[in-house]
């Protein structure tokens, strides 16, 4: 307890920023020590903060959390808020107007901040569920020395959202219409919102549909296919969002990732120990529990052990 309560101690917080298109972007740096090694954490979808939290009820601070846990294992960070969005909003008008590749490019942009930052020679870059798919694609970056894939889909999103939309019993009446727009914009189409159930309107605004036209194109087991660079792929059994079947298509589109499969931890890493929906659910606005000791150990291990390959 000593030596956690002595690196807690030495850490420093401040916030950081680099150019975006329109205006800054903006991120909280988390320094245990010089010359650490750092790592980028990449927000998953939606509004959701460098934190891990975002105002559809998530409040479980998952980064934050994780964040911290690193720094007391004597590891950097940077945690980033999107383009568009929260600290970032000045980068560009619209946050709905950002591509997958552009997210990517600003995470490039980010791990050179955190490579400077740290004094390192690269930045280890962490993407947390669509955060993945942005850090797949970004991967190729000289500054980045491998990634940490978390709860990270291993299909197309279209494939994925259909999952989730048949997994939960309540979306009957509404299925065949989401699906139908599901294959409506993955064939590079636009959805007529008037003919759709109003509860279905957030899903497939037209203010989003763009974006997920984008999103829908990437393969993130092809990208990680292309990528040379040391990989930890990390997944949750009792994730309701992404499925170990996602992590088992990852880890087989790369020989030399590695995985590492949670029995009790869920979307937002904390430990579930029931197959309960509301109590999984009931952790997404829980930031007094603490992240999965699992997940710090594989990202801590994985970090300090793996060599860095540009």
């Amino acid at each position: 307890m000593t030596g956690l309560l002595a690196a807690a101690a030495m850490t420093e917080e401040r916030v950081v920023e680099v150019p975006g298109p329109a205006g800054p972007l903006q991120g909280t740096l988390l320094l245990a020590q010089a010359k650490a090694p750092v790592v980028v954490i990449v927000p998953g979808s939606g509004p959701t903060d460098r934190d891990g939290n975002n105002p559809l009820g998530v409040a479980a601070s998952t980064y934050r959390l994780l964040a911290q846990a690193l720094a007391a294992r004597g590891i950097n960070s940077l945690r980033i808020d999107k383009r568009g969005m929260f600290g970032s909003r000045h980068a560009i008008a619209d946050p709905n107007k950002v591509t997958i590749g552009e997210y990517a490019d600003d995470v490039r942009a980010w791990a050179r901040k955190a490579r400077a930052e740290s004094g390192t020679d690269c930045a280890w870059v962490l993407g947390h569920s669509e955060g993945g798919l942005v850090a797949l694609t970004a991967g190729d970056d000289k500054s980045i020395c491998g990634l940490i894939l978390v709860a990270t889909p291993g299909r197309r999103f279209g494939d994925v959202l259909r999952e989730q939309l048949r997994s939960n019993a309540a979306n009957a009446p509404l299925l065949e219409p989401a699906l139908d727009a599901i294959s409506t914009l993955e064939a590079g189409g636009s959805v007529d919102v008037g003919k759709l159930d109003p509860a279905l309107l957030p899903l497939f605004a037209p203010a989003v549909q763009g974006y997920l036209r984008d999103v829908m194109a990437y393969d993130p087991a092809k990208l990680l296919g292309g990528i040379d660079k040391p990989v930890l792929i990390v997944q949750g059994a009792r994730d309701i969002q992404v499925t170990s079947a996602d992590a088992d298509r990852l880890k087989g589109a790369s020989a030399h990732a590695q995985l590492v499969l949670l029995a009790d931890v869920n979307h937002v890493l904390k430990v579930v120990a029931t197959d309960d929906r509301a109590a999984n659910l009931a952790t997404y606005a829980n930031a007094a529990l603490p992240i999965a000791p699992g997940v710090v150990d594989a990202v801590g291990a994985f970090i300090l052990q793996a060599p860095a390959k540009r």
